[in-house]
């Protein structure tokens, strides 16, 4: 049986560097027998800020909406993650964290990779630093080096096409590398469960 890798877009922007970003990766990665890859856009889920009586690390939550519950299902059907996320004043969006705070035992130990962007020359390192402690908190399996692009506006298109510019090789590169990471872990982790 193959896996399922959930591609989160860590942003409800409407127009984004992240929904170009998504876009080309759903127009260059490959299924096959062994994965599937499972679209995964925020802004497909508006969740309410999160208001639950329970804490889902300590107990389930009893009164989850229909977009909550649908989040959670979602999540719970993957088997790894990469997680794409901008940089918002040195962490990640807010809708992120947010959509995070909600989940438990849906990702309890299977393995995440953070894919970061910015406009800017740091390519979100912050961001993507800042994701780390959370995941780790929800027992997440996290990979050690994140993607990071910078400057990179100037390299999708609308529609999901990386231009011939500055960075662009090097960009698809690591984006291919780290599909072929994910792909990995996930794969060992899922016919290689830890024993509880």
């Amino acid at each position: 049986m193959g896996i399922q890798i959930g591609v989160i877009l860590g942003t409800t922007r409407q127009t984004s560097l992240g929904e170009k970003i998504f876009k080309y990766l759903q127009n260059s990665v490959q299924e096959n027998a062994d994965v599937q890859y499972n679209w995964i856009n925020l802004r497909d889920y508006p969740l309410p800020l999160y208001d639950h009586e329970e804490t889902p690390l300590e107990t389930h939550i009893h009164d989850l909406n229909n977009i909550e519950d649908k989040w959670l299902k979602t999540l719970a059907q993957q088997d790894g993650y990469l997680i794409l996320t901008p940089e918002y004043d040195h962490a990640i969006t807010g809708a992120l964290k947010n959509a995070l705070d909600l989940v438990d035992p849906e990702v309890n130990r299977k393995p995440v990779l953070t894919i970061a962007y910015s406009h800017f020359s740091d390519g979100g390192i912050l961001a993507a630093n800042s994701i780390v402690p959370i995941l780790q908190m929800l027992k997440m399996i996290v990979l050690p080096t994140p993607v990071l692009l910078w400057n990179a506006d100037d390299n999708f298109d609308n529609d999901g096409h990386l231009l011939d510019v500055k960075n662009s090789d090097h960009f698809a590169k690591r984006l291919q590398e780290a599909i072929a990471e994910i792909n990995f872990y996930t794969s060992v982790l899922k016919n290689n469960p830890f024993d509880k």
